[in-house]
């Protein structure tokens, strides 16, 4: 199974659409109820995901497997810190601590971060997976009136 990491805009409106409007999907996406994710939608999403690579110089990739769009994520700019995202679709799902180390090497080693965070809704009660991976409490936040919980793992821990 070949796993790459691309740019957003490379990938096609239709599959990115059909990966942000799944319901399963979205179950677990608070930030994402009540919008209508059409193709306007689609355009001014990525050109908000790229603006973080030029801002910031780090951003969500799109996660391709086997030639395939199965998602999106990586590191995204939260409050000073790098926010691990990870939205895959369902057919995919079975490949997200694969993704994941992926996620974490290019993080701790090549980009050179010394935390990374993850921000989960309450509604995630399932943390077992998130604490034997390294991550630590750290917090609440609020985005757009959705409280989230945030957990920090330290490279240091990681290693």
């Amino acid at each position: 199974m070949n796993i790459q990491f691309d740019y957003l805009r490379n990938m096609s409106q239709q599959d990115i659409i059909e990966l942000n409007t799944n319901e399963h999907v979205l179950k677990h996406m608070p930030l994402a109820r009540g919008i209508v994710f059409d193709e306007e939608q689609c355009i001014a999403w990525v050109k908000a995901k790229e603006q973080q690579w030029i801002k910031y110089g780090y951003g969500p990739w799109a996660f391709v497997v086997d030639g395939k769009f199965a998602g999106w994520g990586g590191l995204q700019y939260e409050e000073g810190d790098a926010d691990l995202a990870l939205v895959l679709h369902p057919r995919y799902w079975g490949l997200g601590k694969t993704i994941f180390h992926k996620i974490l090497k290019k993080a701790f080693t090549e980009m050179g971060f010394e935390s990374i965070t993850i921000l989960l809704p309450p509604t995630r009660k399932k943390l077992e997976a998130i604490y034997s991976l390294g991550f630590e409490f750290d917090g609440e936040v609020t985005i757009n009136d959705e409280r989230f919980i945030r957990y920090r793992l330290y490279k240091s821990v990681s290693i």
